[in-house]
């Protein structure tokens, strides 16, 4: 899994950028991924891990009638929670994940069921919903996985969108 870690960071630094992580399910596996990178420090600021739902609220700033009226298992919130770290901890980009890793459903929703979420700059956010199988730490490794290959996907969009216009569009 480093490999992700190293890609995103990597990129993150060419393009001057940093990141911030909020987590829930994965409880600090993303982070550990991003640190276990040697000079991670360039570009990852930090992480919340909120994995109560109070912390959601009153941490990351979401919603506290989203999460009544949905519970922590959502899209916007994990969209919410991905802006939030990113405002919180003053980064370009903010991403989170939040789901259920077993072995009880949650919220009405079944174990494997999982959100990852990436807020940027310019509001650019992309929230994937992932439907895993296996056990509690199949599903929060492949949770880590999934985000930080959303995220590599949404800067090398970004970086050829740049390219784009800085080319006169061709």
């Amino acid at each position: 899994m480093t490999s992700g870690a190293a890609r995103v960071l990597r990129r993150l630094q060419e393009r001057g950028e940093t990141l911030a992580v909020a987590e829930s399910l994965t409880g600090g596996l993303v982070a550990a991924e991003l640190t276990s990178v040697p000079g991670a420090s360039r570009a990852f600021r930090g992480s919340v891990t909120a994995y109560a739902t109070s912390l959601k609220r009153d941490v990351l700033g979401v919603d506290g009638a989203l999460l009544a009226e949905r519970g922590a298992v959502d899209a916007d919130v994990a969209g919410a929670m991905a802006a939030g770290v990113r405002r919180v901890l003053g980064a370009d980009w903010g991403v989170s994940t939040t789901g259920v890793a077993g072995p009880d459903a949650q919220d009405g929703k079944p174990v494997g069921t999982v959100f990852v979420a990436v807020c940027g700059p310019g509001g650019v956010q992309n929230v994937a919903e992932l439907r895993l199988n296996g056990g509690r730490a199949d599903i929060r490794k492949e949770s880590v996985r999934s985000l930080l290959e959303l995220l590599s996907g949404e800067l090398g969009e970004n970086a050829r969108a740049q390219d784009t216009e800085q080319n006169g569009g061709n």
